[in-house]
């Protein structure tokens, strides 16, 4: 009597492969991917134009970083929402064209008066977006053209005169401190830096824009007063971008209106590489600052390479596209 063999019965296991835990580590740890990705991004660069591995290449490209990181800071506040700055880039023109027309009254009055310029529109922003309802995209687009046609009016008006910065801008947002080393602009940003990279992990304040952009329904209920988060939210983001315009004036000396119209994608691709979601409750601005950097060194190669402005748009485009249809597959998946 012959007996049937008979096989072992098979264990399946739900334990992860090596290369899937490195996957899920690289995913849950975004920031290593980033410098990664900025240091191979530094020295292709180098490899194409070897005098780029230098303080004055390196420089170059933290100057152009800087309003990219300014303004991608109001873009990541915002975002953490489920909202956007379109208005950003006209709001940082407008303030930097107002303080070029009063850099003759002295540095103070020129400053303050561009500040202003973000603060009013983007408390107006705020009330539209907070109090009225209005979609953020429509009313910050809404805002930007309201905004350019004022100064387009206001030009041969009331703003009528000088269009060059003051030298306190300009050295602040041209100038280096030890020689040609550290630009001081880079020193503002790395100030900004802080202290919103602290208002989004320790204050109050952060943890609401988390909670709002997570969940907005639940937060109302839960008697968050939503409105009074998002006028503060988007007059922080205008205030932000007028700092831009301000270091964008004060590096190219004169302005004119259409000085910050060509930062307005990266200032969005900033964020959205870092890793804050377009819809809201994900992100941290120490992620936005590495892809600001990242787009910094990546318009130096494209600038050796011969592309012109309208390629860098068009890939600062596929970068917002591509990223964002990545990270919604990665967060379907988990």
């Amino acid at each position: 009597m012959s007996t049937t063999p008979t096989t072992a019965p098979v264990i399946e296991t739900d334990e992860p492969t090596q290369l899937q835990r490195v996957a899920r580590y690289l995913v849950n740890h975004p920031h290593i991917v980033l410098i990664g990705v900025l240091i191979v991004l530094i020295f292709v660069t180098g490899a194409i134009e070897p005098n780029y591995l230098s303080v004055s290449g390196l420089r170059n490209s933290a100057l152009f970083a800087v309003p990219i990181g300014v303004l991608a800071a109001g873009q990541t506040i915002l975002m953490l929402t489920g909202g956007i700055d379109l208005s950003a880039a006209m709001i940082a023109t407008g303030a930097a064209y107002v303080a070029a027309n009063q850099s003759p009254k002295g540095a103070v009055i020129a400053i303050v008066a561009g500040l202003l310029v973000g603060v009013v529109a983007g408390a107006a922003n705020g009330v539209g977006v907070g109090v009225f309802r209005v979609h953020p995209i429509i009313m910050t687009l809404a805002m930007s053209g309201i905004l350019l046609g004022l100064f387009t009016s206001w030009a041969q008006t009331i703003f009528s005169g000088s269009t060059r910065m003051g030298d306190f801008i300009r050295t602040l947002g041209g100038g280096s401190i030890f020689g040609r080393s550290i630009p001081w602009a880079v020193i503002v940003w790395a100030v900004l830096s802080v202290f919103v990279v602290y208002m989004l992990r320790r204050s109050g304040f952060g943890r609401t824009l988390y909670a709002l952009g997570d969940n907005a329904v639940a937060s109302r209920l839960s008697g968050l007063r939503a409105w009074r988060v998002l006028i503060v939210a988007y007059t922080l983001a205008g205030l932000l971008g007028a700092i831009a315009g301000l270091l964008l004036g004060g590096r190219v000396g004169a302005v004119d209106l259409q000085l910050a119209n060509n930062f307005l994608l990266p200032s969005v691709a900033a964020a959205v590489i870092g890793g804050t979601s377009i819809f809201g409750g994900v992100g941290t601005y120490s992620g936005t600052i590495l892809g600001a950097l990242i787009l910094g060194v990546l318009q130096s190669m494209l600038t050796f390479l011969g592309a012109g402005q309208a390629t860098q748009q068009m890939l600062y485009g596929s970068i917002v596209i591509g990223l964002s249809w990545l990270y919604t597959r990665i967060a379907a998946a988990q």
